[in-house]
């Protein structure tokens, strides 16, 4: 179903700023998260892939209720916020410990290639996410097959996002191991976020996709109403 909430410009600001907001907290945790590797049935990849495919929920979430414009306000408002805020929080948590505040006296170049990967990689695949949900909401519209369109997008803005992110920040990296295996861990990487978009996010997708067009609707009537 096409369907597009038309709040005013006082209650979309206040959506557009919650959402920026989420993506934000999304992209500390993860790059935090991807600092420390796991092993997943004996291949190498890191926490980060359970915790970024939720930005992508909010992504689809804002362009199908709010359009496309809103949406890609939200990831011109996340970059540069995201970038130092995620520089500070893995510097002073490093390898999963805090570290001290003293950390931040020096330039960390370990870090400051994981925040400007995901800065890179989140505006890149941010965007394509966006274009090709749109394209394919508009083309699918009146269509009951809803999981497409974010499944889609989904496929090829997590790819995008993975080979940029890992690519920069890793690539003859100052760490060994990340050094060593950022090929397998941004491959395992990918495969985890496509199977979290299958069995969780498309799922999860489904139930705020439902629950916030009728919050959202129902907001909208009562400032109407007022």
């Amino acid at each position: 179903m096409l369907f597009t909430l038309d709040l005013s410009a006082a209650r979309q600001r206040a959506v557009v700023a919650a959402l920026a907001a989420l993506h934000i907290a999304i992209i500390i945790a993860s790059n935090y998260l991807v600092q420390l590797p796991i092993t997943l049935f004996g291949l190498h990849t890191t926490w980060a892939a359970f915790s970024f495919p939720l930005v992508y929920v909010a992504t689809d979430l804002t362009a199908r209720l709010l359009g496309a414009g809103p949406a890609r306000r939200v990831v011109r408002w996340v970059m540069l916020p995201a970038l130092v805020l995620s520089y500070v929080i893995s510097v002073l948590f490093h390898d999963g410990a805090f570290v001290g505040w003293a950390a931040l006296g020096g330039f960390n170049l370990f870090v400051f290639r994981i925040a400007l990967g995901s800065f890179i990689a989140y505006a890149v695949g941010q965007m394509l996410d966006i274009f090709v949900f749109s394209r394919l909401r508009a083309t699918l519209a009146g269509s009951r097959h809803w999981w497409l369109a974010p499944s889609v997008s989904s496929v090829f803005g997590n790819l995008v996002d993975s080979v940029l992110f890992f690519s920069i920040a890793f690539y003859a990296s100052s760490d060994p191991f990340m050094a060593a295996h950022w090929v397998e861990i941004a491959l395992v990487d990918y495969a985890v976020k496509l199977a979290m978009a299958v069995l969780g996010v498309l799922p999860l997708y489904g139930l705020l996709l439902a629950g916030l067009q009728r919050w959202l609707a129902r907001s909208a009537v009562q400032a109407v109403a007022a």
